[in-house]
C-alpha cells in the first residue's frame, strides 16, 4: 500500500468518531474489554495468594492480550489484502476515539438543565460521574459536567491519538485496556487495595505525557476560541497538582483557567464526603453555559492534538 493512506488512519479515524460516535447497536471492543476484566478477575485471585501480585499479573496479561490479539488481526487482514488492514486499523482507532461521546454527554447536561430543570441535570450528570448527585445545585451539575469533560478528554481522545500515532492500533486498544482496567479494579478501596494497585499505577504512568501534553494545547485551543489561553497556561501549571490523581488536575486546570470557572472541591461518593481542593478558586461558579464552551473547547483541544500527532507520526514514517 502507498503510504499516504496509511498516513491518513488518525484523521479518518477521528472524522469517524465525529459522525457516529458511539452507537449502543454496534459491537464495541471497549465493552468486551469490560467483560474480559469481570471474567479474569476471580480466575488469577485464585491464583496467587498475594494479591498484589494477582493484580499485577492479571493487568499484564490483558493489557499485553489485547495487543496482540489487534495485532494479529491486523497482520492477517493485511495479508488478505492491504486496504482490507488499512479500513481494519481506522476502524480499530476510531473504537479507542470518545470526542463525539463527550461532546454529546456535556450537551445533554447542559440541555437537561436549560430545559427540564435541576431534576433533569442531575439525572443526566449521573451518567458521566461517579460523585452523588441527588444534592447537586444547578451550579455543582455544571461543574460535574465541564471536570467530567476536561479530565476524559485525555484518556478519550488525545492518550488514544497519542498510542495510535505511537504504535498504531494495537497499542491504542492496549492503552484503552488499561484506562477500562483502571476505571474497574483500580480502587482504593478493600476489594481492590492491593489486586488493583498494579492497574491503576499502570493508567497512571500511561496517562503521564498525554495529560501534560493536554495544556498547551489546551491554552492553544483557548485562544482560538476566544477565551482566556495565558490564565489556561498558568493555572495548568499551577494547580494541575492540586488532584488527587496525578494526571487528572492538569486538564481540568487548564479548562477553569481557559473559562474562568471554579472547579474541584468537596464531593459526596458512596455515602462519604471527599474534600479536593478548589482548581481555581478564585474564579466565577460555573453555569449551565460554561458546560457548552467546555464542549467546544474539548473538540477544538482535540483537533489540535490530532494535527500535532498526525503530523509527529507522518514525519517520522518518513524519516524511517
Amino acid at each position: 500500500m502507498p503510504a499516504t493512506p496509511h498516513l491518513l488512519i488518525l484523521p479518518a479515524a477521528f472524522v469517524l468518531d465525529l459522525l457516529i460516535g458511539d452507537p449502543l447497536r454496534l459491537p464495541h471492543p471497549i465493552r468486551w474489554m469490560g467483560t474480559a476484566i469481570e471474567r479474569g478477575e476471580p480466575f488469577f485471585r485464585r491464583r496467587f495468594q498475594r494479591l498484589e501480585y494477582a493484580g499485577f499479573w492479571f493487568a499484564v496479561f490483558l493489557i499485553g492480550t489485547t495487543w496482540l490479539i489487534a495485532f494479529v488481526a491486523l497482520y492477517l487482514a493485511r495479508q488478505w489484502h492491504p486496504w482490507c488492514g488499512w479500513i481494519l486499523e481506522v476502524i480499530m482507532v476510531y473504537y479507542c476515539l470518545a470526542a463525539r461521546s463527550l461532546l454529546q454527554a456535556g450537551g445533554d447536561v447542559r440541555d437537561a438543565l436549560v430545559k427540564s430543570g435541576l431534576p433533569a441535570g442531575r439525572r443526566m450528570v449521573a451518567r458521566i460521574v461517579g460523585r452523588e448527585v441527588h444534592q447537586l445545585t444547578a451550579t455543582g451539575v455544571s461543574r460535574a459536567a465541564v471536570e467530567s469533560v476536561a479530565e476524559n478528554m485525555v484518556d478519550g481522545v488525545l492518550a488514544p491519538l497519542f498510542f495510535a500515532a505511537v504504535g498504531g492500533a494495537p497499542l491504542a486498544l492496549a492503552y484503552k485496556m488499561v484506562n477500562t482496567l483502571d476505571s474497574m479494579v483500580g480502587y482504593r478501596n478493600t476489594r481492590y487495595h492491593l489486586f488493583g494497585r498494579a492497574a491503576a499505577r499502570i493508567d497512571d504512568g500511561a496517562n503521564w505525557i498525554p495529560a501534560r501534553l493536554a495544556v498547551p494545547l489546551t491554552a492553544l485551543g483557548s485562544v482560538l476560541l476566544g477565551f482566556d489561553g495565558r490564565c489556561a497556561w498558568r493555572t495548568a501549571r499551577r494547580e494541575g497538582r492540586f488532584h488527587a490523581s496525578p494526571n487528572a488536575g492538569f486538564a481540568e486546570a487548564a479548562f477553569a483557567g481557559a473559562l474562568r470557572v471554579r472547579l474541584g472541591g468537596p464531593n459526596r461518593y458512596h455515602g462519604r464526603r471527599v474534600d479536593k481542593p478548589w482548581i481555581g478558586a478564585g474564579f466565577a461558579e460555573p453555569t449551565s453555559t460554561d458546560v457548552s464552551r467546555a464542549g467546544a473547547l474539548m473538540l477544538t483541544t482535540s483537533i489540535l492534538a490530532l494535527l500535532l500527532l498526525w503530523g509527529l507520526a507522518s514525519l517520522a514514517a518518513r524519516a524511517l
